[in-house]
């Protein structure tokens, strides 16, 4: 019996599993016997879809018979059609799908028979010649068929693939196995990292590999993940970031580079958040705040053109253009473009009153003790953020809240840093960097304070790095950008799952 790629009910599931195994058993006891091997390992296809049809798919039907092109390839069996003496399937291999015909009077009277009774979702070889049918389909006439695997588990419905969302996270390989979007959006992806690292290189930076364990969770404000090594006998962070070790290459005389990469943070799972995550971060000597945003503006347009081909993205049915120079603006301008808070955005008490409106509490975000430059930040983060749709740089962050950024030598209040805002989220944050020891110390020593008082996602205190920065770091800029929220932007993707290929999930049962 084949059945029809599980367009039953879930409950029949169990029934046509149990009618797989059946037939996998009667394969094991065939080659007990001295038949075909159950999972053969001896196929090496010469041939994949997505080629045959690029060379040979304009050709006419008499032509294809007149050359009598030679084709084999593998890949999962999609669709199938029985006819008596002679039958259609459909074959899917990493690069597409290609129809196949198998005759009885072509492969044999035996394989004929075994072919009738595989399932959708085997994985099949087949070796023939190209030919058309009288639709104009290329197909392959097979003259050998054989199964290489046999799948036990029926698959979605072809027509409508999966529905439930969190099942198509959950089983990712049944998602790309049926889905050519899902398949699509991780070869974005792929293109896009690759033509990042291309373009980092063209640029003169060293991609390099820092620690992923750490003995002191810095880089970042967020919430460590914590483990214990065993053999040191010591508490271990799995990364927030990378940047502390990337700006001890920098002191060593590396100067340009980069690092893609995992990062680790124990929060809130969404759309956006992922406690896993994959960040890019570069860092170049003798540059700054504003050499970063143009670099940074080139780089996201080099990637949109070698992920997708076009600067001209939609997102969520709104149309984002890349091809136009990014809008920058301070934190100060951006409250009086897109909200009328007018000269209340200088002035705390009318910051805290509107903050409070917005649900803020005293209890949680300590309202009250705050400056005018962090007070204006929130008020951005809640009236401003989402309106940013189109690419804008978002400048001169408060240096209470950047403890690692260069402070602004005119206005040491805020730093020399910027956010990179589109469609209403961050996708990467930079700034010069602070490379005064002292300096450092004293933010560091600020954090601290911060996290006695309450402030889970404080920095430590890294006296290693001060020491490093007191052997001499260069003047210097540094960047992160959020790869798996640029590919959301890539490939239109409501979820930052969509585009992790395994996301976090609670685990089942």
């Amino acid at each position: 019996m084949s059945d029809h790629a599980a367009s039953v009910p879930a409950s029949d599931d169990n029934q046509l599993i149990a009618e797989r195994r059946e037939k996998l058993k009667a394969l094991r006891e065939a080659q007990k016997q001295g038949g075909a091997v159950a999972f053969p390992n001896d196929f090496k296809p010469a041939d994949q879809a997505q080629a045959l049809f690029a060379a040979h798919d304009a050709k006419e039907a008499p032509q294809l018979e007149a050359e009598a092109i030679p084709a084999s390839i593998a890949g999962r069996m999609m669709l199938k059609r029985v006819m008596g003496k002679a039958s259609f399937a459909t074959l899917q291999d990493g690069t597409g799908r290609l129809q196949v015909y198998v005759q009885r009077d072509k492969v044999g009277e035996a394989d004929y028979a075994a072919f009738k009774h595989w399932d959708l979702g085997d994985i099949v070889a087949c070796e023939g010649t190209l030919f058309k049918t009288k639709t104009g389909e290329l197909t392959i006439q097979a003259t050998r068929i054989r199964l290489l695997t046999k799948s036990l588990r029926p698959m979605p419905d072809k027509f409508h693939g999966i529905h439930d969302q969190e099942v198509k996270y959950r089983q990712r390989y049944v998602d790309l196995m049926t889905d050519e979007d899902a398949r699509r959006r991780f070869v974005a992806r792929s293109k896009a990292v690759s033509g990042i690292r291309e373009f980092m290189g063209a640029h003169g930076f060293l991609e390099v590999e820092t620690p992923m364990l750490h003995p002191i969770p810095g880089g970042a404000n967020a919430k460590p993940f914590v483990t214990h090594h065993n053999a040191l006998d010591q508490q271990m962070f799995l990364r927030i970031a990378p940047e502390l070790y990337l700006k001890r290459l920098l002191v060593g005389g590396f100067e340009r580079v980069y690092e893609i990469n995992r990062n680790f943070r124990n929060e809130g799972i969404s759309v956006r958040h992922n406690p896993e995550f994959t960040m890019m971060e570069f860092y170049a000597a003798y540059w700054n705040y504003r050499d970063l945003m143009d670099f940074t503006e080139a780089l996201v347009r080099d990637a949109a053109q070698k992920a997708v081909g076009t600067l001209q993205l939609t997102y969520a049915g709104k149309p984002v253009d890349l091809s136009q120079p990014f809008e920058r603006l301070t934190i100060r301008e951006a409250i009086a473009r897109h909200t009328d808070a007018g000269a209340g955005a200088d002035d705390r008490e009318w910051l805290v009153a509107a903050l409070r409106k917005q649900g803020l509490s005293e209890e949680k975000n300590r309202l009250s003790t705050r400056s005018l430059a962090s007070l204006q930040v929130m008020y951005f983060e809640e009236t401003v953020e989402d309106k940013l749709w189109q690419p804008t740089f978002i400048m001169e962050h408060p240096t209470e809240i950047s403890p690692l950024a260069r402070a602004n030598d005119e206005r040491p209040e805020v730093t020399e840093r910027f956010e990179l805002y589109i469609t209403g989220r961050e996708f990467g944050n930079g700034f010069s960097e602070l490379n005064d020891a002292e300096d450092q110390a004293a933010r560091f020593a600020a954090q601290v304070s911060a996290k006695d008082s309450g402030d889970d996602e404080a920095m430590f205190f890294d006296h290693d790095f001060v020491r490093a920065l007191e052997y001499g770091m260069p003047p210097a800029g540094g960047c992160g950008i959020g790869i798996d929220r640029l590919m959301m932007l890539l490939t239109d993707s409501a979820s930052i799952r969509d585009v992790i290929l395994f996301p976090a999930l609670r685990r089942e049962g």
